[in-house]
């Protein structure tokens, strides 16, 4: 029997507990992408969701059907979200630290102890089970990095009245019984949440398309340039006010010729063949592992994870991601194995 209709035969028939897995499992990812939209961190996320299932289970006796299992599910992540993130500090990127951008010539200065702002593989969300049209949305637009990022600027409870209004698609009457809140502070708290917000505002009329012939070029040529430590090459390939940023580094930086400088005079690669690219995707958006070549063992191991943001056939915005625990999260190696001599050589400068 599927889940759909194991949960259609729960308003009058009531499955067992140990129909409870079957029933929940189907809306695991979409769960996941709501935590990470309440945390901003993948590892968190996948955490409060094994403790909403927890959660789930053990309440199961109590619950009555007066509501869907994908709301009651919901109801209780975001409550555990919202017990998780007292206390606790927002995570932001550099750019959210409130300093200017940086100058290439500037000390890089990490900053170990902050709870920076992780990347969410898209294949750990895509897929959900409904084809609600918020599904749609929270599949992509609503897990963008801008967008994530955003939110880590509102309180809790602000943060989670978005989401499920504008996220979920909730009516402010359901919003309201679940955070056990008057239908006015919802809709109060959505309006300050808004002006919040700002440009990040989300709309099922932003969610981008699948990448597109054009785009799949530009992605080609970004490999290519990094690979080949073509810095103008790689310079030509960002938007003119391009913004590079690159956690646990506190310093962001602005200008396509500025981040080309840090490029070149940061970058420990020296040319051609120390650097490796594999492909991936991240909050629906292109995003690549980047592998340094150790000198000694001729391999190339983990060194950063890039998201992009793709404006008009250019990159508007780059952060890499120094946290090397996110390969695996990833899927990706830590270690590529050596390539040959012949084979490294065969890099070249990407073309404009």
């Amino acid at each position: 029997m599927t889940a759909a209709k194991l949960e259609g035969r729960h308003m009058a028939d009531k499955p067992a507990l140990d129909d409870f897995p079957q029933l929940a499992d189907p809306y695991r990812r979409e769960l996941l992408a709501h935590c990470y939209r309440m945390l901003g961190s993948v590892h968190d996320a996948e955490d409060l969701v094994q403790e909403t299932y927890l959660r789930a289970w053990r309440a199961y006796d109590n619950f009555e059907g007066r509501s869907s299992l994908r709301t009651w599910l919901h109801t209780i992540a975001t409550r555990a979200c919202l017990t998780a993130l007292e206390g606790r500090s927002r995570r932001p990127l550099p750019t959210g630290l409130g300093a200017p951008s940086s100058s290439p010539a500037d000390e890089l200065v990490t900053q170990e102890e902050v709870p920076w702002l992780e990347p969410i593989p898209d294949t750990m969300i895509d897929g959900g089970t409904t084809a609600d049209p918020a599904a749609v949305v929270g599949s992509r637009e609503s897990v963008r990095l801008a967008f994530i990022a955003a939110l880590q600027h509102l309180p809790p409870k602000q943060r989670a009245v978005l989401i499920l209004r504008d996220v979920l698609r909730w009516k402010a009457a359901e919003v309201a019984e679940q955070l056990e809140l008057s239908t006015a502070a919802v809709n109060s708290a959505l309006q300050r949440a808004h002006a919040a917000m700002g440009k990040a505002a989300l709309s099922e009329d932003s969610v981008r398309e699948p990448q597109d012939a054009e785009q799949q070029r530009l992605l080609d040529r970004w490999m290519a340039a990094f690979e080949a430590k073509d810095v103008p090459g790689i310079v030509r390939l960002f938007t003119e006010d391009a913004v590079w940023e690159m956690p646990p580094f506190t310093g962001w930086y602005q200008g396509a010729e500025v981040i080309g400088q840090l490029i070149d005079t940061s970058c420990p690669a020296e040319g051609p063949g120390d650097q490796r690219m594999v492909a991936t995707t991240a909050n629906g958006q292109p995003a690549f592992g980047l592998y340094m070549l150790d000198r000694e063992s001729g391999e190339h191991r983990a060194f950063q994870i890039q998201v992009l943001d793709i404006e008009g056939g250019r990159v508007r915005h780059c952060v890499a991601f120094f946290e090397q625990s996110l390969f695996e999260v990833f899927g990706l190696p830590a270690v590529l194995p050596a390539v040959s001599s012949t084979a490294a050589s065969a890099s070249a400068p990407a073309e404009a």
